[in-house]
């Protein structure tokens, strides 16, 4: 059974908590008196690896953690991990930036909502008009200049923040295994420590990241994978509540994901109900084996979630030791299954794998 997740130099606990459905993107948006139940939940059990992001709300969800922290004085039993890289404050238009004047402006925000440094903090996306490498030579066809931030901007910025003490570690979010790669390289060109985390989606309903090499780049690398969405998004509970998509809550961020709309939705739902059998068949629930799933494939999944007892029902899969059977019929099933649906629609599509 998988309870503690080695990261760097220190042992966290697993599974994590995803903060972001608490304020944003699930339709929920709820109050400190409504969250402050689920956080209380996760510092009862443990659970104490918890992630968060500027663009969740414009800051609003980084203001709701520092605030729990700050009314139970529990900053010393906590790993928070926050992000920055999306233009979403003072009327920003929320396209993505990498900049270093980005990075160092909004790291002094993300500590003022906390009330501390965060002990992780990622670029959220990679801009997808950056240059990779040391070579600036793209140019805007119609203004002639560079478009987008070089690598060799972006990650001293950030290495910067980790000498000054303003974050522990550093990370990239949805990179791919070439960005990852040069991103490890400026170690040697530009002296700075190496990449600490990824964050990535992984579960068992959706897998691109072990065709695309990055799970694989993570692994040769010792870079620590933090797996979100690892319940797909939803999909992958006993209550799975929606009929379809009208049922999503209109600011739900699911009413725009190819993977829940039309004939998808049905067919997805139709391998949903195979999972369903073999977590029966374990005597757990649905969420347990498929996060029992990921933390076995050496990854900190950080599920969210707006209810204590689902909290609870996710901390319990640290618990689930899957027998070799077991990983086998996952893996068949993985295997076999291929649901229908790119993972976003076309603009989110384009800020991903980068």
């Amino acid at each position: 059974m998988v309870k503690t997740f080695q990261f760097r130099d220190i042992q966290v606990p697993t599974p994590g908590f995803g903060a972001m459905g608490l304020s944003f993107g699930l339709g929920t948006e709820m109050g400190y008196e409504e969250a402050e139940p689920v956080l209380l939940k996760a510092i009862e059990l443990g659970c104490t690896f918890w992630d968060t992001a500027v663009v969740y709300g414009a800051g609003i969800n980084e203001r709701l953690l520092g605030d729990f922290i700050r009314k139970h004085n529990v900053r010393d039993k906590l790993f928070i991990a926050s992000k920055c890289g999306f233009n979403c404050l003072n009327g920003g238009d929320g396209s993505v930036t990498n900049s270093a004047s980005h990075i160092k402006s909004y790291i002094e925000g993300t500590i003022e909502r906390l009330g501390f440094t965060p002990d992780l903090y990622y670029l959220h996306r990679i801009d997808p008009s950056m240059i990779v490498g040391r070579f600036r030579f793209k140019f805007d066809r119609y203004t002639n200049m560079m478009r987008g931030t070089p690598l060799d901007e972006s990650i001293p910025a950030l290495d910067e923040l980790r000498k000054s003490g303003k974050t522990k570690y550093i990370g990239l979010s949805e990179c791919s295994a070439a960005t990852l790669r040069k991103a490890n390289a400026m170690t040697r060109f530009f002296q700075v420590a190496p990449i600490d985390a990824v964050q990535a989606e992984y579960s068992a309903f959706e897998t691109v990241h072990e065709t695309d090499a990055l799970i694989a780049t993570t692994k040769e690398l010792g870079v620590a994978y933090v797996a979100y969405s690892p319940l797909g998004h939803g999909w992958l509970v006993d209550d799975f509540a929606y009929e379809s998509l009208d049922d999503f809550a209109p600011s739900d961020f699911r009413r725009t994901s190819p993977k829940f709309q039309g004939e998808n939705f049905y067919k997805n739902k139709a391998i949903v109900d195979e999972i369903q059998k073999l977590a029966a068949k374990r005597g757990c629930t649905t969420a347990q084996i498929a996060l029992a799933w990921v933390a076995s494939r050496g990854m900190i999944p950080i599920p969210g979630t707006t209810k204590p007892k689902r909290l609870e029902e996710n901390w319990a899969s640290r618990d689930i030791e899957l027998t070799d059977e077991e990983q086998n019929d996952m893996r068949r099933l993985i295997n076999e299954a291929k649901p229908s649906g790119d993972r976003y629609d076309a603009a989110r599509s384009k800020l991903v794998g980068n």
